[in-house]
């Protein structure tokens, strides 16, 4: 195995799984423990390395003006591949109509209202009133902002700072040790998760909703052939190629974990070693995506709107189409770190247009298998972010030593 690349290691992992999973069913579930304990370790060290690896960045920009560059050009960013993922995921799903002819019954037991927070709640949440309680619970919106805050902090004192982030920075460093560690049970743990997930949902659940499937597939294949294809290749004058070549083995973790926080330290590994992006951007632009940056979500939300709204025989305004675009992409951020985030993400949109909530019952029983998909692009999403304002600060950079 060690002949063997990470990339196609963990690619076998997922083929094997995917067959025995199809082949033995629900047996399948005593390899669950092999996923669990990858999942652990991944867990394990995603506090510490968002913390250390954002303060460590933010520190290495040297002056806040970089900083505030630096962010403005990644939430730019983020803003139109946003804005792009959920034009895509409309257009796609109009086009498909997986909601047309669909006959099957709601199971309302799974249509329940989530409670929304107002938008004003929802950034107040992001300052923690106890920093070690976000820590403690993994809150990273909260530990974000803690990490920016002393990032800042340090930059400002100067001199006297400097013993506590060469800490972070040594923090980081072991922090990304530990991740090279843990990445060589990638093949044994996307097998484990994978798996009893092939076993357990079984064809009934997966055929009526086929089509749904099918349309989110296509559309983050769109969203990554194109949209960041051309994005890497014009302003990060990037073979689209080498980035999807680099980036994959995180997208594969993404897609099995569904969790874009969960992917982080492989994204981060990926990124810099893979292509070529350098630590002080790899630890802002990647921490603040797996929160902020929703590509896939957006994806989703497109697609799942037309399908309600199909299914329900609803002719959406060209309004309400442009209302599903800008919520798309404004509960992204206040959705983010919240368990279940898709579905919540999807009750704030169809209430934005009016649409009946019992819909949500429809895309509930697939979610999982929809998640896989919209993580992996939020996570690919996040790398060509790195990638492009990698290349834009090594412009300005340029620009000044002429």
């Amino acid at each position: 195995m060690k002949k063997i690349g990470m990339l196609a290691q963990i690619f076998i992992g997922f083929i094997l799984a995917v067959i025995l999973g199809a082949v033995l069913g629900p047996k399948m579930e005593v390899v669950q423990p092999l996923g669990d304990l990858f999942l652990r370790l991944i867990k394990f060290i995603v506090v510490p390395l968002v913390l250390a690896s954002l303060i460590t960045g933010i520190t290495s920009l040297n002056n806040v003006k970089k900083l505030l560059s630096v962010g403005g050009k990644t939430i730019a960013y983020f803003m139109v591949t946003t804005l792009m993922a959920v034009s895509i995921g409309l257009l796609v799903g109009t086009v498909i109509a997986p909601g047309k002819g669909l006959d099957i019954a709601i199971p309302t037991e799974n249509a329940e209202q989530k409670e929304m927070p107002s938008v004003v709640d929802t950034f107040l949440n992001i300052i923690p009133t106890n920093p070690f309680e976000s820590l403690s619970t993994g809150n990273i919106l909260q530990i974000i902002f803690i990490a920016i805050a002393i990032g800042m902090a340090i930059t400002a004192v100067g001199e006297k700072a400097k013993p506590l982030a060469d800490f972070f920075d040594s923090l980081a460093q072991v922090m990304y040790k530990i991740t090279g560690f843990i990445m060589k049970l990638a093949p044994i743990g996307v097998f484990g998760i994978m798996a009893p997930i092939v076993g357990n949902y079984g064809l009934a659940i997966i055929l009526p909703l086929l089509k749904v499937i099918l349309a989110v597939a296509i559309a983050c294949a769109i969203q990554l052939l194109v949209t960041y294809s051309i994005a890497v290749r014009t302003l990060g004058k990037m073979s689209p190629f080498q980035f999807i070549k680099g980036i994959l083995p995180a997208g594969l973790v993404a897609f099995t974990t569904a969790s874009s926080s969960a992917t982080l330290p492989v994204s981060i590994k990926n990124t810099e070693e893979n292509l070529g992006v350098s630590k002080e951007i790899s630890s802002f632009v990647l921490p603040l995506g797996s929160t902020v940056n929703m590509d896939g979500g957006a994806i989703y939300q497109g697609i799942a709107v037309i399908f309600i709204a199909q299914f329900f025989n609803v002719d959406l305004s060209f309004s309400q189409i442009i209302t599903v675009m800008v919520m798309a992409m404004l509960v992204s951020i206040g959705a983010a770190g919240v368990p279940g985030a898709g579905l919540i993400m999807l009750t704030m949109v169809l209430q934005s247009v009016n649409l009946p909530l019992e819909g949500i019952a429809l895309v509930a029983a697939i979610d999982r298998i929809l998640d896989m998909f919209r993580t992996s692009i939020n996570v690919m999403g996040d790398a060509s972010a790195a990638v492009v304002v990698q290349e834009s600060e090594n412009k300005k950079n340029l620009r000044k030593a002429a």
